[in-house]
């Protein structure tokens, strides 16, 4: 049998609740997404619990709550203890992300399912990739390839690779096969037949309208409600798909000349943007080539102003304004409080560019017809006075006095005991003969000082005279001094990134000023808070800016793909089911949709063995260069050697021929921009390629048939036995390899 791999969902199937999934191969357990939701509701994390000491290696795909949001919970109290790997986008975009989720808690609630260390402490253990790099693992992992991809979603976002013994198993949710201005489209469409796909059923039901359309509509809508006096309120993530609107409005706003203003509202506003402006290389190859051109970078803002706290917001001049304010779901965080004061207003706007979580004030929003009316509770933190204070200080102090308490008693006992031991083995003893204590050293208590010793030590006849202890220093010297070790005075990467982290995530390793407030502020405060019955009067509007691949490309690509065994996650009921019977008939008939906790096996029914190539065999064989591998064709008969090692040896008589192969992949696309770097006039006309005046090509065949079995493939050169005729067979000859 092929490599063995079990797939089993701890939470994020059959529904939109957060993505977190463990994949066993071969023994080696990863869990492949750790995430939680806007409401930090720790049963879903019951499955999570019960395997999480078990987990050999994490992997994370995006820098977002739903993908990453439980790692430091999981890690502090569900013994979660295994190296993480992720792209260094996603790394510096969660930690930013967590801290941004954990200063809008904090401030509405007595938030305390972890701190701000717990977070730190869990990036720690964090390993940097970058795309396509294969990382391979050790020990129990030995054998096995991980490698992320580009997957067009979020900024960083991971299609991960996992290979072990040449069979690859692919998992791939919140993806986008299109283009956008800050992100090139997904790398999945690159693998074919993958022994197992785990992907996401969440956009199966979706189609969405053209990006120009949706660019057009966006911009006229917003425009209408600023020239009509209004404000426009986009409630977003922290570090993800907001950074596609910041272009967008600061495309737009460029264009059309505008000069409304527009603010970026999260406690990490700042940090967010200093670190997206050192990540134009995980950025599409518009904005690579643009910088490489002006050596301007594109996140530097020239419209839109970034804010860390809301009393910059309400100090703004009056009138018109865009915000961009976290969180995305309206439960929390500075998005929750403007959508509290401008809902009664009818010339404001809400715009969502995402669907909101489920439960969330964010979904409920968007219901159609949406609510005129929904209770909210408003919360804040206020510092303690008179009475409060007062009784604050004195129940800290008395758990103050408490601990000094315990602490002494147990210094006490430490030294009671380590007190009788020296008197058992030390030979410099106390005289506890003597009781007599002389009235001028008794205490006020009637009793001996601690620590003071009347009569002093009685040492026995065979020890040396009582001293105090006496180190030697045993430093080495040479020619030069004394011999330092220089790994003592290195800095080590961790230790720079445990600095920057607790300096909230800046370049400079510098909180924003308003989240570095909120931390070293110390002062006693309480939440108060009230429910509210909010009058809902302004407009609500939903446009997909989400940027994930709808239902009508995730068929195409799952098509194209063609894996061995398919299995869907992450998706409501219906658009699970919906997508399941499509791949059974047109992708491939192994198609598998799990429950929670229920363990599929999708093993390979592939064979796999290791062979050992003769010296003999291979002196005889002729490599041909094809893209980045070798290739040839050999004859050969599988035998065993001595050691009963299989392998693969010459075969004794001539091999009879065979017929042509034809190894790659026909793409007139392709031949068509080598053959016009080699000089040859080239044109589509037709669905062929006019070559010169008298030769046209033609693909005859399919690469991929239904469960993803390969087609013959032709190209049939047609036109005259001319000079050109000539050149350009030669041209594809030495381009593809005839075996």
């Amino acid at each position: 049998m092929g490599t063995s791999v079990q797939v089993t969902p701890l939470c994020g199937v059959y529904n939109e609740n957060p993505l977190s999934y463990l994949v066993s191969i071969d023994g080696f357990n990863f869990l492949i997404d750790c995430g939680w939701n806007d409401h930090f509701d720790p049963s879903l994390l019951q499955p999570l619990s019960r395997v999480a000491s078990t987990i050999d290696a994490v992997l994370v795909s995006h820098a977002d709550i739903l993908h990453l949001g439980a790692l430091p919970y999981a890690m502090k109290q569900l013994g979660l203890s295994a190296p993480v790997y992720s792209t260094e986008p996603v790394y510096r975009l969660g930690l930013l992300t967590m801290y941004d989720q954990y200063l809008s808690r904090k401030q509405v609630s007595e938030f305390d399912l972890f701190t701000l260390d717990d977070i730190d402490s869990a990036f720690q253990s964090v390993t940097r990739l970058t795309y396509s790099q294969n990382h391979h693992l050790t020990g129990k992992g030995e054998g096995i390839v991980i490698a992320p991809h580009v997957a067009g979603h979020l900024l960083g976002g991971t299609v991960w690779k996992i290979t072990k013994d040449g069979e690859d198993v692919i998992y791939a949710v919140d993806f986008n096969h299109r283009k956008e201005r800050h992100l090139n489209g997904t790398a999945l469409g690159s693998f074919v037949r993958p022994a197992v796909l785990i992907t996401d059923a969440y956009n199966a039901l979706n189609n969405q309208p053209y990006r120009r359309q949706k660019d057009k509509e966006f911009g006229d809508i917003l425009k209408k409600t600023l020239r009509a006096g209004g404000n426009v309120l986009l409630p977003v993530d922290t570090a993800g798909r907001v950074l596609e609107l910041i272009l967008m409005l600061e495309s737009y706003w460029s264009d059309e000349n505008l000069n409304y203003p527009v603010y970026f509202l999260t406690y990490v506003a700042s940090s967010t943007i200093d670190y997206v402006k050192s990540f134009l290389e995980w950025m599409s190859d518009s904005i690579a080539k643009s910088f490489e051109k002006t050596r301007e970078n594109i996140f530097l803002l020239k419209y839109i102003t970034l804010l860390i706290n809301k009393t910059e917001l309400d100090n703004a001049p009056e009138g018109p304004k865009v915000v961009l304010a976290s969180m995305a779901s309206l439960e929390a965080g500075f998005s929750h409080d403007i959508f509290v004061e401008w809902a009664n207003d009818m010339k404001n706007l809400v715009l969502f560019t995402e669907r909101g979580q489920f439960a969330t004030l964010a979904r409920m929003l968007q219901a159609d017809p949406p609510p005129k009316a929904v209770k909210v509770v408003v919360s804040k933190r206020v510092p303690l006075v008179g009475e409060e204070l007062i009784a604050y200080e004195e129940e800290q102090n008395r758990i103050k006095k408490e601990a000094l308490k315990a602490s002494l008693m147990k210094e006490e006992e430490l030294k009671t005991s380590h007190g009788s031991d020296n008197n058992n083995s030390d030979p410099m003893v106390v005289d506890s003969g003597n009781n007599h204590v002389p009235p001028e050293v008794a205490g006020p208590r009637g009793g001996g000082y601690r620590d003071i010793y009347i009569d002093g030590f009685v040492p026995p006849s065979t020890s040396v005279a009582p001293m105090f202890p006496c180190y030697e220093n045993t430093l080495e010297w040479d020619d030069f001094g004394e011999v330092i070790n220089p790994d003592d005075y290195v800095i080590k990467d961790e230790d720079m990134n445990q600095i920057a982290m607790h300096g909230g995530g800046d370049i400079n390793g510098k909180l924003d000023e308003g989240a570095a407030g909120l931390i070293l502020d110390t002062k006693p405060s309480k939440v108060v808070s009230d429910e509210r019955t909010v009058q809902v009067k302004c407009s609500l509007v939903y446009m997909d800016f989400e940027g994930r691949s709808d239902g009508r490309s995730i068929k195409n690509i799952l098509s194209h793909v063609a894996p061995l065994k398919l299995v869907l996650v992450h998706g409501s009921a219906e658009a699970t089911e919906h997508l399941k019977q499509h791949c059974l008939k047109h992708v491939c008939p192994h198609v598998s949709a799990p429950q929670i906790e229920e363990t599929i096996d999708v093993t390979s029914d592939l064979c796999a063995y290791k062979v050992l190539l003769s010296e003999k065999l291979m002196s005889n064989v002729l490599f041909k260069k094809l893209g980045d591998y070798e290739v040839a064709w050999v004859d050969a008969v599988v035998g065993k050697t001595e050691s009963d090692t299989l392998s693969v040896l010459p075969v004794s008589e001539a091999a009879p021929p065979h017929k042509s192969v034809l190894v790659g992949d026909l793409k007139l696309a392709d031949i068509k921009q080598f053959l016009s770097s080699k000089g040859v006039q080239v044109e589509f006309a037709g669905g062929a390629l006019r070559c010169g005046e008298y030769v046209t090509l033609r693909k005859v065949g399919d690469a991929t048939q239904k469960g993803g079995g390969s087609g013959a493939q032709q190209i049939v050169i047609e036109g005259p036995l001319c000079e050109d005729y000539y050149k350009i067979r030669d041209y594809l000859y030495s381009q593809f390899y005839l075996l």
